[in-house]
């Protein structure tokens, strides 16, 4: 027997159309999560929460065992108890009430079908923006909703398929869909770049698939459903590109997490994870976000930079990269320095290649991003704590973890709190040559910003004694920054000295500095790098032990 489930939103200034959906089928499961029968982006409901089940011809509801719970009417439900639902009650889940009746069919009354559907689809495309870009939007929206009702992504003949096999029978069902409902496509609309974009955000990630295979585009930013950023050649641009809703957007979220066994609920409702390809992915949703889900994606190269690309695109001048290349080599304790997207990681991944084959490396990041070429490599990534707040893994605990693994090298994505004292201790206890990248806009300031990470360690450590642990473990401090233009540019290369005592400051002394000296017709960046004629002590050190080394490098006008 079909019957129809009536869902409308009924919280004060989020009233919205009701969802009417028919179902022919003895069980309906509700909630947040994309594969359910009626999916509810509400950040109250959880992933499957409520089920109603027909028997005869009684309804029946469940409450599965949600974290806010379900409501007949003012009863909550039990969890995983079945109660009988009346005709004349309302199961309210979150801010939506669910009312649910039988179709009746007599003789006299044809029997619903897919007119039907195409009427509510000609009129809801009728109903918006003459924008063809809007009524895309609305074909996409009433396709994607025949395509769950009929491919239950849950069937267990669907669960074995693979991601190829999934979407070619998703693009069958579409196909019909199209010929069931006899529409005609709106001018201007493609019908193939239609059904890839129906195709895209109901198996993969919807409008992100075009810009994560985008070669120039690096960073991703959803602002919310229908806003979307993007950076391009360092420049953030609004792109034309949208999610149908904010439930799209949320399933989106849930593809991205599913694989790596991360979560992102009412509970803990901000998310860092990564992608297959390796890029970096930060979610938050309501109601944290108060616009909506949204997503920012640091985009991974398929292919990694080599220190001759940063050569070539301006990044820092071949004397410096010869100098980094002897650094690192030669098992100095690196910072890189620099603000948020000023290319930290991307740094820290190219100069980690200048460490020898025969050394163990072990990464260590809240989601890998780095890519290392040598062989004894292993990585490590940060676990967030489980549903009872439970479980979690971070940075400090495999960074000390890390101490009993008899590491060479050991190399920290980004510190940002108390493991900054676990690496400075690290530095300083046989693992020359570690790195480690953190926020600051000058040397000076990555200095006191390892002071304040220390200081949340817990430990009643005095000021002078923390620095003279930085002065005697950080070797050299490389600082990255971003201009204006979306160029990113090594702006000066500095040795730790060591300690001032008679007032108790650490003491730096510039290597290689960036002197900016204006703009071009194109708004681009003029300037250069420059040595200052410091010799660092490393290299002095090197060269009295008898290593042949060239120090040209060093010359003011050498670069």
């Amino acid at each position: 027997m079909k019957v129809e489930i009536k869902v409308q939103n009924i919280e004060p200034g989020k009233e919205g159309a009701a969802q009417n959906l028919i179902f022919e089928k003895p069980e309906i499961i509700l909630g947040r999560n994309a594969g359910n029968d009626i999916v509810i982006a509400d950040p109250r409901v959880s992933g499957s929460h409520a089920r109603i089940t027909i028997k005869g011809e009684q309804f029946f509801c469940v409450d599965l065992d949600s974290s806010n719970g379900s409501y007949l009417e003012d009863q909550r439900l039990l969890p995983r108890q079945e109660y009988p639902w009346p005709n004349n009650k309302r199961l309210v889940i979150g801010g939506c009430v669910v009312t649910a009746k039988f179709l009746s069919l007599r003789a006299e009354e044809p029997a619903p079908n897919l007119d039907t559907g195409r009427t509510m689809f000609q009129q809801e495309v009728k109903a918006v923006s003459p924008n063809a870009y809007e009524k895309e939007i609305a074909v996409k929206r009433i396709i994607h909703e025949h395509l769950i009702e009929r491919l239950d992504l849950k069937r267990k003949d669907i669960a074995h398929l693979s991601d190829d096999e999934l979407r070619s029978r998703a693009q069958q069902v579409i196909e019909q869909i199209l010929v069931d409902i006899r529409w005609h496509i709106p001018e201007g609309l493609d019908r193939q770049r239609l059904i890839k974009h129906v195709l895209d955000e109901a198996l993969g990630l919807g409008p992100l698939e075009e810009l994560l295979a985008t070669e120039d585009c690096s960073e991703i930013m959803v602002n919310r459903f229908d806003q979307i950023y993007a950076e391009f050649n360092g420049k953030i641009k609004l792109t034309d590109y949208r999610f149908t809703s904010e439930q799209a957007v949320l399933a989106a979220i849930e593809r991205i997490l599913a694989p790596i066994g991360r979560r992102v609920d009412e509970a803990s409702p901000l998310v860092d994870a990564r992608l297959k390809d390796g890029s970096r992915v930060n979610a938050v949703i309501r109601p944290l976000a108060m616009n909506g889900p949204c997503i920012t994606i640091r985009k991974f190269r398929k292919s990694p930079l080599q220190i001759s690309d940063l050569v070539r695109h301006g990044s820092l001048s071949q004397g410096m990269a010869d100098f980094l290349k002897l650094a690192v080599a030669n098992r100095l304790n690196l910072v890189i320095s620099g603000g948020t997207g000023s290319g930290k990681t991307t740094l820290l991944n190219t100069i980690s290649s200048f460490i020898p084959e025969d050394q163990r490396i072990i990464t260590v990041e809240d989601a890998a991003e780095l890519r290392l070429p040598q062989a004894h490599v292993i990585s490590f990534e940060t676990r967030p704590p489980n549903l009872e707040g439970k479980g979690a893994v971070t940075i400090r605990d495999l960074v000390r973890n890390c101490l009993r693994m008899r590491p060479d090298r050991i190399i920290v994505g980004e510190c940002r709190g108390a493991e900054a004292l676990d690496m400075l201790q690290a530095m300083n206890t046989g693992h020359d040559g570690s790195m480690t990248t953190g926020h600051a806009n000058a040397p000076g300031d990555m200095i006191r910003r390892l002071e304040t990470m220390v200081l949340t360690s817990g430990l009643d450590l005095p000021v002078r004694a923390i620095r003279e642990q930085i002065a005697s473990a950080v070797d050299l401090i490389v600082q990255q920054t971003r201009f204006a233009d979306g160029s990113r540019k090594i702006t000066a290369i500095t040795e730790v000295i060591g300690m001032d005592y008679d007032e108790g400051t650490v003491l730096l002394q510039d290597i290689f500095v960036y002197r900016q000296t204006g703009y071009d017709e194109a708004g681009k960046v003029i300037g250069q790098h420059q040595a200052t004629g410091y010799v660092p002590k490393f290299f002095r050190a090197l060269q009295e032990r008898g290593m042949s080394i060239d120090a040209s490098m060093f010359a003011p006008s050498g670069n």
